[in-house]
Order: C-alpha cells, then structure tokens, then sequence
C-alpha cells in the first residue's frame, strides 16, 4: 500500500530521524522513495536566483549549484541508499510546502515523510510543528508521516498500530488508514479514546459511566467495519488525550500512532492541525501519520 513515498527533507540533521523511516519503508515493503529538496524560495518570478530556505542566503541555482547539492544529498543519506533500488532524488525552487503538495499530486504519492522540524532554531521548540508540516499535513491528499525526534525513527517495521479517535467524522478517514494498514501488513491494531477530564472536577462514578458509554461507542462505530479482521483491541482511559496517547503507545510498544489531521472544523481547507496531534507528534516515541483528506485512505 506504500507504492510511492515522498520523502520531504532539507538534508539537516532535524531531518534524518524522517529519512530513515522512509529509506526502511522502501526496503521493507518494495517502495519507491523520492528524496525532495525545495532548494529556496526565488528572489523574483522565474530568477535563478533563491534564497536559501536553511541559510537565508541569496544563491545561484545552475547546473553546477544543482550537482553539488544531489551529491550532498546522496553522501547525507549514503548509509541509507545502500540497497535502496528504488530511490530518486528530485530538487526544484518555491514555496517548501506548494512545492511538496505539487510533487506528492504529480506522482501520486501514497505517503508523505517529513521531520517535524526543519532546523535547531525550527518552531517546534515552542510547542509546536514546523509551519511546512503544518501546511502540507492540511493539504495533502494522501497521509502524512511524520517524526519528530531520532529516537522515534529506530523500528523494526510495521507490527503495531495505534488508532486514536474523539468519534468526529474527520476521524473516519484516520480509521481507515489505520485499518488497510493493519490489514495489508498482518498488524495488531488498538483503537482508543481518551475521556478529557483535563481542568474537570468529576465524580468517579460519573468518570466511570462515561469510559463505559465510549467503549460501547467504539465497538458500534469501528467493530462493524472491519469485518474479519481480529488483530484488534480496544483501550478507553481517562486523562488528558496527549498524554494517555503516548503513555499508552510507550506501553504497548506501538510502531505507528495514526490521528485525523483535526477535528473541530469540518472544513479542511481551514483546520491547523489539533492541538493533541500537535503533542503527540512532539512527544511520541515512534512516527506519527496525520489524515486529513480522504482520497487515498
């Protein structure tokens, strides 16, 4: 189901947790991967001259200047090229994330990779993902992978998935992904909800109650859908939703959390991503796929 993988990197260090996920997709499931690289943003319509999207400066795209980053790139990732038969590398000029967006459509990219984080000085550091994550994550009609820290790109492939769900209708495409990929793949798949007691003061037996009222949620929403498949199980916790989703993929040892890209705004053109994927993805120690679009779910 990972055909085509488009790897979205600017060669930093931020990046090489991404990198390595991806490079072991392609080899452990026979994928094609694309390492892109927007080289910087031009100066003026149609210049070859570019601001460089790490450093800032003004550089001189020529076919000379187009070498000497390929050959970057390749002795960046050369651990990871090796046996990796399917894996290109495409460089081009513009906005990171229009530039992204128009790549994935063109090749009709199964799966988005991408660092949380572009750099050391990179927005995560506030609290929260890159700005390129966040508009290609909002926009992108296939999933989009990402990782944030190195720690969370050491794996072993696919064995366990985690499915995390507030019953929104944005979460149904998310449910989707989590259950082919269980499927294609034989994993394990738990299906989760997290009751927000976050700021609440509530009587146990109310807490209670509620944890029962979800779990029967879950088997009358998800259950039905997924017909003879029985790799799954399903975990209702109280807390606050980021923190019992991390806890629990540390628990079970998860290798993939998915998430929808949002949940309160139904228009996605619109929605950042949610502020408990946001967490997670920041927190979590193994990569994280948003679903915002339907299309290829």
């Amino acid at each position: 189901m990972f055909k085509k993988i488009l790897l979205a990197t600017t060669g930093s260090p931020a990046s090489f947790g991404a990198a390595r996920v991806a490079f072991d997709m392609a080899k452990r499931y026979g994928s094609e991967v694309t390492i892109f690289h927007v080289l910087g943003v031009p100066t003026k319509a149609f210049s070859q001259v570019v601001n460089d999207v790490r450093t800032g400066e003004e550089i001189e795209v020529d076919e000379e200047y187009l070498a000497w980053v390929e050959e970057e790139l390749k002795t960046t990732f050369a651990k990871q090229f090796e046996g990796a038969d399917n894996a290109k590398i495409v460089l081009t000029t513009g906005a990171p994330p229009r530039e992204i967006l128009r790549e994935a459509r063109k090749q009709d990219t199964d799966l988005i990779v991408m660092a949380a984080s572009s750099g050391e000085n990179a927005s995560y550091h506030k609290g929260y993902p890159g700005s390129t994550l966040q508009k290609v994550a909002k926009a992108a009609r296939c999933p989009v992978l990402s990782v944030h820290r190195e720690s969370a790109s050491y794996w072993g492939g696919f064995s366990n998935i985690l499915f995390g769900t507030d019953f929104s209708k944005q979460a149904e495409s998310a449910f989707k992904f989590a259950l082919s990929t269980a499927r294609e793949l034989d994993c394990d798949l738990t299906i989760f909800h997290a009751l927000d007691i976050s700021g609440k003061v509530l009587d146990q037996n109310e807490i209670e109650e509620n944890l029962i009222v979800a779990r029967k949620r879950i088997r009358e929403t998800y259950v039905p859908l997924m017909g003879d498949f029985k790799n799954y199980d399903i975990e209702v916790w109280e807390g606050t939703p980021y923190v019992e989703l991390v806890k629990l993929a540390r628990e079970k040892g998860v290798d993939l959390i998915c998430l929808a890209h949002h949940t309160r705004e139904l228009d996605p053109e619109k929605a950042r991503i949610g502020s408990t994927v946001e967490q997670v993805i920041l927190r979590a120690n193994c990569p994280v796929v948003s679903v915002s679009k339907p299309d290829k779910v």
